[in-house]
């Protein structure tokens, strides 16, 4: 029989027991909710200089964030809905009539209607941006769900405006709305400092699946500042350039994703003594020559190029598409044989008869400039490797730093060092259609081809995908002529870079698709899908 001391004993060692366990499950999920942080800090991002307004162009390389487009593609690049539940292409090709969820709010609470989507596109189209809607005859709104394109001509790349362009609301775009976008993404504005960052939050009237994380803030920093902010715990994810991909940060590992962001050369294709209709020079005598632009294309050892300037992080390239369902595998070259190079140059009449290790042809010598952007040093460093690549050939190229503003003044009549990579075919026709010629950076070169213009008209209007995968091939090279190094070599492409990040080793980032050129900040394109592990 127990007496009551025992007793009282009994007692006080279970309540002792009891609040140990309390206390030690306390902490537990104390501990379990902080590790559950629901903001994240990212340094990604390059700041856009002209906002956020899909209307002139935000998000055509990479997710809107703060708005959704009609269509998106997956991380296979298949074509998917979003704001769509269909979508429908005459026989044709002219109309193409799409129907919109009818549960989609902005971030303000109000409706998203196919006014809002007529709005949006009217207004791409008068922008007159990047955005090119040249073709749009007319947007008609069916109903409150229906929207019905009509083009003036077939356009077989008209699913990728549906799937670059963000739908803004009619009611709320207005002169400050780049600065203060409104939008039905996954996550709304909140403050944007300017020079500094960026502070985004979910949007609780999202349709889609409900991100993990509620507050999103992007840092706009040097590479340098970048670095030392991983090093110190400061972020949960930075991009680097793959010069600086093999450093090593606690905490963190390198995720480097493959894209179609690539490097190439441009030259003129023609030679020089024109001007554009605003004084600027167009051509190049030396680069006009086509011995001298396919004797840099073999010359180039573009595996070296990824290995040393990139740090392995990159492959090498040869059209502006590599890889993707528009690419013409035919297209590549055999580089880094410089006798072949410089038998292309010696059956083309270039020689050096002065001794003086540059090459001539009558009184033309073969020397030029390439120009990169100043604050590139992925950049400065192809460059000045390339020069170094060609110069045993007897060509002279003066790599020049220059800013954005000084290159679009040079870029009719220089070699200029551009970026580029979409997932749409659309690119290639935009840099190499003789009609584009001198179109901002579209076709800065000249290029002319008529053989090419025809077969990229012809993927333009095809009506079935197979068509127009067969001519966009054919343009980059159709076994006699092309657009591509074996054919008339209007570029140099040299590499596609590996977009490497650091990432916090606690976050899972699902799987990124290949990535396009990196404005847009296309690794938050499935940001939706992230989640601490």
């Amino acid at each position: 029989m127990i007496n009551k001391r025992t007793l009282l004993i009994m007692i006080t060692l279970v309540t002792l027991s009891l609040l140990f366990i309390t206390g030690c499950s306390q902490s537990k999920d104390q501990k379990a909710t902080a590790d559950k942080k629901t903001e994240l800090v990212l340094a990604i991002a390059s700041e856009p200089e002209g906002g956020f307004d899909p209307t002139t162009g935000w998000g055509r390389y990479g997710s809107p964030l703060f708005q959704s487009t009609l269509l998106k593609r997956d991380n296979t690049l298949k074509v998917v809905n979003d704001l769509a539940t269909e979508y429908k292409v005459s026989d044709n090709g002219l109309e193409w009539t799409v129907k919109i969820r009818k549960d989609v709010k902005f971030s303000d609470g109000k409706p998203l209607t196919a006014a809002d989507v007529k709005y949006t596109y009217e207004t791409a189209a008068k922008n007159a941006s990047v955005v090119d809607l040249t073709n749009l005859k007319s947007v008609e709104v069916v109903d409150d769900v229906t929207i019905k394109f009509t083009l003036n001509k077939a356009q077989s790349t008209f699913v990728d405006k549906l799937i670059s362009t963000g739908i803004v609301p009619k009611h709320a775009h207005d002169k400050d709305y780049a600065q203060k976008p409104i939008g039905s993404g996954p996550f709304k504005f909140v403050q944007w400092d300017k020079g500094q960052q960026l502070i985004v939050e979910s949007n609780p009237h999202y349709y889609g699946s409900k991100p993990q994380f509620t507050k999103l803030t992007f840092l706009f920093l040097s590479e340098d500042a970048i670095l030392a902010a991983a090093k110190g715990g400061k972020v949960d994810m930075a991009v680097v350039p793959p010069a600086l991909s093999k450093q090593k940060i606690q905490g963190m590992s390198l995720m480097a994703v493959d894209s179609v962001d690539n490097r190439g050369i441009l030259f003129p294709y023609v030679k020089g003594g024109g001007k554009t209709d605003k004084g600027l020079d167009i051509g190049n005598d030396v680069t006009a020559d086509i011995a001298i632009r396919k004797a840099i294309n073999v010359a180039i050892n573009r595996k070296a190029l990824v290995d040393g300037v990139l740090e392995g992080q990159g492959t090498p390239a040869y059209t502006v598409c590599d890889g993707l369902p528009w690419w013409n595998p035919d297209s590549v070259i055999k580089d880094n044989d410089m006798n072949e190079a410089k038998k292309i140059l010696a059956d083309a009449g270039w020689k050096d008869t002065d001794g003086d290790g540059i090459l001539e042809k009558s009184s033309l010598k073969a020397q030029f400039a390439m120009i990169y952007p100043a604050k590139d040093k992925t950049r400065q460093s192809l460059a000045i490797s390339v020069a170094d690549m060609i110069k045993p050939l007897g060509i002279n190229v003066r790599t020049e730093g220059k800013s954005w503003d000084e290159i679009k003044k040079l870029a009719y009549s220089n070699a200029i060092l551009f970026g580029w990579g979409s997932h749409s075919p659309l690119e290639m026709y935009d840099l190499f259609i003789s009609k584009k010629a001198g179109i901002e950076y579209y076709n800065a070169g000249f290029y002319n081809n008529p053989a090419v213009d025809q077969y990229m008209e012809r993927a333009m209007a095809a009506t079935n995908e197979q068509e127009a995968m067969e001519n966009w091939k054919k343009a980059q090279w159709d076994g006699t002529a092309g657009l591509s190094a074996k054919g008339d070599a209007p570029w140099a492409w040299l590499v596609n870079l590996k977009h490497c990040y650091f990432v916090r080793d606690t976050l899972d980032i699902g799987k990124p698709k290949i990535e396009p050129h990196g404005h847009g900040w296309p690794i938050t394109d499935n940001i939706v899908e992230w989640r601490w592990k």
